[in-house]
C-alpha cells in the first residue's frame, strides 16, 4: 500500500489505522510467503492483531489486499531494472533481472493467478504493466547489442519465468532449483 495512502475522504490517515494497515499488509505477505496466495484472510487478520472487519474495511478483497502486498516488491523490482539499465552488458543486465524476477515469483507464490483470476482488471494489471514495461526497457537493450535472438518479447521471458516458478514453488529448495532451471533457459534465450 503506499505509504501516502489516504481513505476515500481525501483526509490522511489516522495514526492508528496506518498501524493497522501496515501490521495487515506484514501479515497477509508472511502468510502468502508460507502458504500461496490463497492464505486465510481470518488468518490474516489474527496475525495482524486486528478484526476481520478492519481488514475489510481496509481491503475490500483478497485482490486489493495482494495488490498492496506485491505492489512494493514489483516497484523493486523495477527499481532493479531501472539501475541495471546503467550495467555495461545489456545480456547480462537483462539475465540478472529476469533472476530476479523468478526469485519474486518463488518466494510470492500464487500471485499472479490470484490476482488475474476473477479480479477488477485494474487489479494485478497495474503490476504486470510495471513489470513489462521494466522488461521492455532491457530487452530492447539486450535486443540492440545483440544479445538476444530476435524472436524474445518480454511477455514470452515473463511466461517463461512464471512457468519455472510454479514447477519449482513445491521444491525443498525452490529457489535454488528455479535460478538453475532459469540459468539453462536464458541460455536458449541468447542470439547465436
Amino acid at each position: 500500500m503506499p505509504k501516502d495512502a489516504a481513505p476515500p475522504s481525501g483526509r490522511p490517515m489516522r495514526a492508528d489505522a496506518r498501524r493497522n494497515l501496515e501490521k495487515i499488509v506484514a501479515a497477509a505477505g508472511a502468510l502468502i510467503a508460507e502458504h500461496g496466495a490463497d492464505a486465510s484472510l481470518e488468518e490474516v487478520a489474527r496475525r495482524a492483531g486486528v478484526g476481520s472487519a478492519t481488514l475489510h474495511r481496509h481491503f475490500p478483497s483478497r485482490q486489493a489486499l495482494l495488490e498492496a502486498v506485491f505492489k512494493d516488491r514489483v516497484e523493486a523490482l523495477c527499481a532493479t531494472a531501472d539501475d541495471l539499465l546503467a550495467e555495461p552488458d545489456p545480456g547480462q543486465a537483462l539475465s540478472t533481472w529476469l533472476r530476479a524476477v523468478a526469485a519474486h515469483a518463488v518466494a510470492n507464490r500464487g500471485l499472479g493467478a490470484s490476482l488475474m483470476r476473477d479480479a477488477d482488471p485494474a487489479l494485478g494489471e497495474t503490476c504486470h504493466d510495471m513489470i513489462t514495461a521494466a522488461g521492455d526497457a532491457l530487452l530492447s537493450r539486450a535486443r540492440g547489442a545483440g544479445a538476444v535472438r530476435p524472436d524474445v518479447t518480454t511477455p514470452r521471458l515473463l511466461k517463461l519465468v512464471g512457468a519455472i516458478a510454479l514447477a519449482t514453488e513445491q521444491d525443498a529448495d525452490g529457489p535454488a532449483e528455479a535460478d538453475h532451471l532459469l540459468a539453462i533457459a536464458i541460455d536458449g534465450v541468447r542470439a547465436r
